[in-house]
């Protein structure tokens, strides 16, 4: 018995019949996609992350993977999304009627997206929080004396080299005004023995996560049409700040030696596998592909718009922008360990530590420090925002805010009620435990499955010509022979490398329990098992003989034509 999967008259026309796109919202304007999407994969990573993982792989030699890596993997992956969505016009789950087998996947995505948008508006919160707290003559982590302080508290002025001892990393010391602010003042991690110990939201925060909440819904209250003016001042407002600190970083003493310890050359670090690894995991973070919000936000484009020039353009921005902030983070780093006579490395950090305790610190030092800590909260607010944006339209909460049913009121307040508690005791360890299997593994798992749907499955000729009917030119071979071999291997690769790499989660000191990291192992399985399941589910419910059912692997669109002008005649033999 022969199956008829493919004619090309048919497949033709029901590929064009795709192109006469339903009513759908777009952009208003070419920038505001441009800056979404820029907005979108230029997040806080940038200015946490990539610098201190420059530092520490071999400075400007840790480029060279790094670039590579964004040429032969992440552009081609940014490229697929954009092209994906702008073809289809559909979401991150909808978009799998091009093959329909992988539509779990798209629910992977957008449960990742749920859980990356938990956390990140919490830290968005802390941000805003500063940000109020910056709001006075005098900071408040400039001196101890405060009613969150210790009877251990000292002043910077009093930690040097010699106090330290040998070996002793300042960005590490638990004693200053600004890490005691920070997790004293903030968090209330001294009332806390660990993940167990939840307690009550702090009021000050949930406040903070409520005006966040309301900052989102105003970005998105009219769709896309009010998220493209919001990013005119959320994509823009973070260059300008990150020029302004840099300016003022290179004028303080000591900044010279930070940012030659920042671009210091060491090819021997090259040898170090792990080196490859960080560099891999970074590129792909940072441009953001497989979140789904890449489709998304491709998908209210015009037909015709060029989403391949779009995609040098971004993903080229956001690299040189993580290049960049590494001046002004490291400028500031070599200020502090010239002011301790300390060494670079005794300083230099990265995450949350890195923004909320020794920027803060050294901010708090310069003259004018309240002008300045303001300047530095809001960038930090601005690059949250947009992120956030991005993750609330890529898993649908914006459908709920904008036609409400009583449904997406009851998940709306889920929702929310989930952000409280993460405003608990124990926030920063819950945080660090989504932060690592939330959307690690899984989002490298998704986008591997994602990859080889488009490519091996729905095909990269058929991909190919969608992509001609809409620019007027195909890919070149380059980026064909990218989507179907190097970049599912990388990512392959990548996705083993994260498992065999993977260890017992910690925080400073503490140690997670084991069974915490059974939990973190069951959030990332609780967004990964959509595929299999939907993909048995998909088979188990086609009608008819395996050959039939085997149907689902191919477009919706062309087993709809075949099934309508032939449905009895459908199968031969």
């Amino acid at each position: 018995m022969e199956i008829l999967f493919y004619h090309p008259y048919i497949a033709y026309s029901s590929l064009c019949a795709s192109v006469e796109l339903e009513e759908r919202e777009t952009w208003g304007k070419k920038i505001d996609f441009l800056l979404s999407v820029i907005g979108f994969a230029v997040d806080l990573a940038n200015v946490w992350r990539f610098p201190y993982l420059c530092y520490k792989n071999g400075g400007g030699a840790f480029l060279i993977p790094y670039i590579l890596f964004l040429v032969i993997a992440g552009m081609p992956l940014f490229y697929m999304e954009l092209a994906l969505g702008q073809y289809n016009r559909e979401g991150a789950a909808t978009v799998w009627k091009i093959c329909p087998v992988f539509k779990g996947v798209g629910y992977t995505v957008i449960i990742i997206a749920l859980y990356v948008g938990f956390y990140y508006n919490v830290i968005i919160a802390w941000s805003l929080y500063y940000l109020f707290s910056s709001m006075t003559s005098e900071l408040p982590w400039l001196h101890c004396g405060n009613a969150w302080n210790s009877p251990n508290c000292t002043d910077p002025k009093l930690l040097n080299g010699s106090f330290l001892g040998n070996g002793t990393s300042y960005a590490k010391y638990k004693m200053t005004p600004a890490a005691e602010f920070y997790e004293r003042g903030v968090l209330h991690l001294h009332e806390s023995r660990g993940i167990q110990d939840l307690g009550m939201p702090r009021w000050e925060l949930v406040l903070c996560l409520v005006a966040v909440v309301f900052l989102l819904y105003f970005s998105l209250w009219k769709g896309v049409k009010s998220s493209g003016k919001v990013v005119y001042i959320t994509a823009t407002m973070p260059y300008v700040v990150l020029f302004v600190l840099l300016i003022r970083g290179i004028t303080l003493p000591g900044a010279m030696d930070g940012i030659r310890a920042y671009l210091h050359i060491d090819f021997k670090q090259l040898n170090d596998p792990k080196v490859w690894i960080d560099a891999a995991t970074q590129i792909f973070y940072s441009l953001g592909a497989g979140f789904g919000v890449l489709i998304a936000f491709a998908s209210y484009n015009k037909f015709d718009n060029n989403c391949y020039r779009d995609a040098i353009l971004t993903s080229t921005v956001n690299c040189v922008t993580s290049f960049f902030s590494g001046f002004a983070i490291f400028s500031v780093l070599g200020y502090m360990a010239y002011k301790h006579g300390v060494r670079i490395e005794d300083v230099a950090t990265e995450g949350a530590g890195l923004v909320f305790i020794i920027y803060p610190e050294a901010i708090s030092t310069l003259p004018g420090s309240t002008f300045w800590a303001i300047v530095f909260f809001i960038m930090l607010l601005t690059l949250g925002i947009d992120s956030s944006v991005s993750y609330w339209l890529s898993s649908g909460l914006n459908d709920c805010m904008l036609c409400p049913t009583t449904g997406h009121i009851w998940l709306l307040t889920f929702c929310f009620y989930l952000m409280v508690g993460l405003s608990d005791l124990s926030s920063i360890y819950v945080l660090t435990l989504l932060d690592n299997y939330a959307a690690g593994t899984s989002i490298l798992f998704g986008v591997l499955i994602e990859a080889i749907g488009v490519s091996w499955f729905y095909g990269v000729d058929r991909f190919s010509e969608d992509i001609e009917r809409m620019m007027g030119f195909k890919p070149g071979l380059y980026w064909r022979l990218c989507w179907k071999f190097v970049s599912p291997t990388f990512l392959l690769v990548v996705v083993i490398a994260s498992i065999v790499t993977s260890t017992g989660l910690s925080y400073d000191d503490y140690v997670f329990p084991s069974w915490s990291n059974v939990i973190g192992w069951g959030v990332a399985l609780s967004s990964m098992m959509f595929v299999p399941i939907y993909a048995i589910y998909k088979f188990l419910s086609m009608p008819g003989t395996f050959k039939q059912v085997t149907l689902c692997l191919h477009p919706f669109s062309i087993v709809h034509t075949l099934l309508s002008l032939s449905p009895t005649n459908l199968f031969k033999g």
